[in-house]
């Protein structure tokens, strides 16, 4: 299975740089039985039976982005360098991984400042990463983090415009509550709140979730056989409930449908000869064809990268033919892609089991 299967060619006026707006007003392409279908992500009410359960996760997304400065005493006299960190994931001392740019212009020990409030120091540079312990801990540093931080963008958008205070709305779940991700569940980011309303008055079931996406999830595949490729790890929790409720549907034969990858990944994790089971810990799984699903009976998710683990995931799902079709349709209708863009309800023809 080489890198080279998973490539297509996109058109770059096609990556979204904003989101629609209402959010529910984004195009949806339904895949199921074969078929194409073209519509809107409000038409979920008419796709989703009673008795479906959605599975949400409700990571929130820290402004992790932070723009500082570090300051020295040198034989010139005092002399200051501008330091940008991307937060990474917090560590069980407390402190945190952080991409520091430019590395070189700092070293172990010394302070950075990011606001009045905010700073940091460098206690370790650990495979090109620095960790950093700030001076704050708790509510105070989510508040001062929240003043002082920006929206980590996937490079795709950042590479095209800066992140604003819109982004600190736009790229959060309007069910975000655990704090952790310094990326959003975007197919996520598509439901408001008429639209939950509407779907849970249409019988579907809602569980939460909770898997802090990282900035791993953004690297490119190296490495041309992918089955040798290597996935970053990210926390991830199925608590008892969700678990229970998830089991149930699959009994009573209700279709589980996770929205997004993180979600899907997350209760793939979970599953132990084909049940659901309460989950905690890092999850590495990588879903590519030839991955037997345990408890995913659909997907709601964006389109993704050329070449990435998130379109392999959705070709284990559909086939890799089914997936080159949806993605030609896509691409020629001017669907938008990527975490701004538009969705997709990816429905996999049923097999019977012998």
């Amino acid at each position: 299975m080489k890198l080279s299967d998973f490539d297509f060619d996109l058109p770059d006026e096609l990556i979204a740089t904003r989101p629609a707006n209402p959010r529910s007003s984004a195009r949806l392409l339904v895949a199921e039985g074969g078929n194409l279908h073209d519509g809107r992500v409000t038409d979920l009410v008419n796709w989703l039976q009673p008795g479906d359960r959605l599975v949400l996760n409700d990571t929130r997304v820290i402004p992790a982005r932070l723009s500082g400065q570090r300051h020295r005493d040198s034989a010139q006299g005092p002399v200051s360098a501008k330091i940008e960190a991307t937060l990474l994931e917090p560590r069980a001392d407390g402190s945190w991984a952080a991409l520091l740019k430019p590395l070189k212009k700092i070293r172990e020990g010394e302070e950075i400042v990011f606001s009045e409030d905010l700073s940091a120091t460098l206690e370790a540079i650990e495979d090109g990463q620095g960790q950093l312990r700030f001076n704050l801990s708790g509510t105070d540093f989510d508040a001062a983090l929240a003043e002082a931080g920006a929206m980590p963008l996937p490079p795709y958008i950042a590479a095209k415009r800066a992140a604003d205070e819109q982004d600190k709305t736009d790229y959060q779940t309007v069910w975000a509550r655990n704090s952790g991700a310094v990326a959003a569940p975007t197919a996520s980011l598509h439901f408001d709140e008429p639209l939950l309303a509407a779907l849970q008055a249409r019988g579907v079931e809602i569980s939460y979730v909770t898997l802090h996406v990282g900035a791993g999830t953004f690297l490119p595949v190296k490495v041309e056989d992918v089955t040798t490729h290597r996935m970053h790890a990210e926390w991830g929790k199925v608590g008892a409930e969700a678990a229970a409720d998830i089991a149930a549907t699959k009994a009573a034969g209700g279709r589980v449908i996770p929205v997004g990858t993180t979600a899907l990944r997350l209760i793939e994790s979970a599953a132990k000869d084909g049940q659901i089971h309460p989950w905690e810990g890092d999850t590495d799984i990588f879903i590519y064809p030839g991955f037997e699903f345990q408890v995913a009976d659909a997907l709601m998710t964006n389109f993704h990268l050329p070449k990435s683990t998130l379109l392999m995931l959705v070709s284990a799902l559909m086939g890799q033919e089914e997936i080159r079709r949806i993605y030609d349709h896509a691409v020629s209708s001017g669907y938008r892609f990527f975490s701004y863009g538009d969705a997709s309800l990816l429905i996999p023809a049923k097999t019977d089991t012998p």
